[in-house]
């Protein structure tokens, strides 16, 4: 999962290089099982003949949909710190990218419902000085960690800056 090293400049080191939980997959997954118990349902109690190939054909392209495209989309985003910024890559087709220097952060927090503290992940709140605000980071493996490492980073940068 991590970043290509051609996104990263000269003498900049990666510190944190992570993805969403798993547990973005656990709903997808279960739409994937109800899809295939009902189309199986519906194979063995009502279809038949022709309407059994249509109805698998639609039963592939919901699983296509509700779980190729989670999956796909899981796989392809990430989350990475450096020494110098943030950067946040996503999308299947269509890719995206979010930069973030680390001197224009302001705040790092997170967010840890119930179930995220069982998973052991949460929301990092990232607070700069964009116009945006404030970032998001969905579901993070260990964010109190994630949280811990950017903190010492960002009070290296502003340290430095000051000096």
């Amino acid at each position: 999962m991590a970043i290509n090293p051609k996104l990263l400049n000269d003498g900049e080191s990666v510190v944190v290089s992570t993805r969403t939980h798993a547990k973005a997959l656990i709903l997808p997954v279960l739409s994937g099982l109800l899809i295939l118990a009902a189309a199986a349902f519906a194979e063995a109690t009502v279809v038949s003949g022709t309407g059994s190939t249509v109805m698998w054909v639609v039963a592939l392209l919901l699983l296509a949909w509700f779980v190729g495209r989670p999956v796909l989309e899981w796989m392809t985003a990430s989350y990475t710190i450096t020494d110098r910024r943030l950067i946040t890559r996503n999308g299947i087709l269509t890719r995206r990218g979010h930069d973030i220097p680390l001197a224009r952060i302001s705040d790092v927090a997170y967010e840890m419902g119930v179930i995220d503290r069982m998973l052991g992940c949460g929301t990092l709140i990232i607070s700069d000085a964009s116009t945006h605000g404030r970032v998001l980071l969905h579901d993070i493996p260990q964010v109190e960690d994630t949280q811990r490492q950017l903190n010492v980073l960002l009070h290296d940068v502003h340290n430095d800056d000051g000096d």
